[in-house]
């Protein structure tokens, strides 16, 4: 067992992290206040691979594995957490059309969201089936070589901005069999955007409700065959998941490297913050479940690269252990800056706002447990 990273992963972990401090950092806190989609931003991240990063290199994707994945999207989210779980997201959508589409279907789409020329949003959330997404509603009926959509999409990152949007819809009966997955271009006719919501946090990307009015989308556009979608949506949340815990590492790490300076410097009752062994405790604490779920996550992600048998598992398990604690690491680095960290002077509120999402998205961490304990106990 090498728990080393290869020269390769860390030349690619230290591209990441170059890109954020130069492209993602300067800027963060002034999109978050402007909400401003950085489409400039991650253009130049797609220029050197993070557009596509785990599609195949035929339709201009990186061809890296769920691990490089992990390493990237940890370094992106020290910067811009933000920014970087919708990349997440566009990559988890790239992905799904480049795994299971035809060859055509790739071909046809997957180079210009490689580049970001194209922007992608992953869309099986409705509002009345969330956690329960087997229910979904929107119904595609089928016209001879056109299916005909009708329903909504909620929550969906990217929504009215995105030029792309994998869609789990009905084609068939009640459950999870009668789901198939389509892609649908911005400007088919039938199709239009709610308004874009207030969110907490994630305000670099755009956030809106998918609406299906008698869309008409070609045959054409399916992703693999009828019946398939919600197969083909779980394999994409198993990498979305290991992305989102990913995200909440590199926030964690951001704000536990502030704090750490923070105490250095900061004096109380004559000495600094760090001669104080209570918060020297709280600061170790932090420093383990950081490791705890880095090691996790990049397990995780090892066994999904092998298509092993309990992936599903433990990227369920990552995710739930990765996105609690970054959010708590994050609450517990604000309390030692105290009230310097509910400032808006400071980054650490900004992780805070942007990480508490994570436990809710890709499957709810109830639904992690859910999916563990089914795992596990055979239900």
């Amino acid at each position: 067992m090498d728990f080393e990273l290869s020269e390769e992963a860390r030349a690619i972990q230290d591209t990441a992290r170059s890109f954020a401090a130069e492209r993602l950092a300067p800027h963060a806190a002034q999109w978050d206040e402007d909400k401003i989609f950085p489409v400039d931003a991650m253009r130049a991240g797609a220029a050197i691979g993070f557009g596509a990063i785990y599609a195949r290199e035929d339709v201009g994707g990186s061809a890296l594995s769920r691990l490089d994945a992990a390493l990237i999207f940890e370094e992106l989210a020290a910067a811009d957490t933000s920014t970087a779980a919708y990349i997440s997201i566009h990559n988890m959508a790239t992905w799904m059309i480049d795994r299971f589409g035809g060859e055509a279907l790739r071909r046809r789409f997957v180079p210009r969201l490689a580049t970001m020329e194209h922007f992608a949003s992953y869309c099986l959330t409705e509002p009345g089936s969330g956690s329960d997404a087997a229910s979904l509603k929107t119904r595609a009926v089928r016209d001879g070589d056109h299916y005909v959509l009708n329903g909504s999409k909620a929550f969906i990152s990217g929504g009215g901005v995105s030029d792309v949007y994998v869609c789990m819809v009905r084609t068939g009966a009640d459950g999870p069999k009668g789901i198939s997955t389509l892609v649908v271009e911005k400007g088919t006719p039938g199709l239009s955007f709610g308004k874009q919501e207030k969110k907490l946090g994630w305000n670099t990307q755009p956030t809106a409700m998918v609406i299906f009015e008698d869309a008409r989308v070609p045959v054409a556009n399916r992703v693999g065959a009828e019946g398939d979608g919600f197969a083909i949506a779980m394999k994409g949340l198993d990498g979305g998941r290991l992305n989102i815990a990913a995200c909440s590492l590199g926030a964690a790490r951001a704000c536990l490297d502030a704090a750490r300076e923070h105490m250095k410097v900061r004096r109380q009752f004559g000495r600094t913050l760090a001669e104080f062994q209570a918060l020297q405790f709280r600061v170790a604490d932090m420093a383990t479940e950081l490791e705890a779920a880095r090691l996790m996550v990049q397990r995780a992600a090892t066994l999904l690269d092998a298509e092993h048998a309990d992936a599903t598992l433990h990227c369920a398990m990552a995710k739930r252990f990765a996105t609690d604690a970054g959010f708590a690491i994050c609450d517990e680095a604000l309390q030692l800056f105290g009230g310097y960290g509910y400032l808006k002077d400071y980054p650490i509120e900004r992780y805070l706002r942007d990480t508490r999402v994570h436990r809710i998205l890709e499957g709810t961490n109830e639904i992690m447990r859910l999916i563990i304990a089914r795992k596990l106990l055979g239900a």
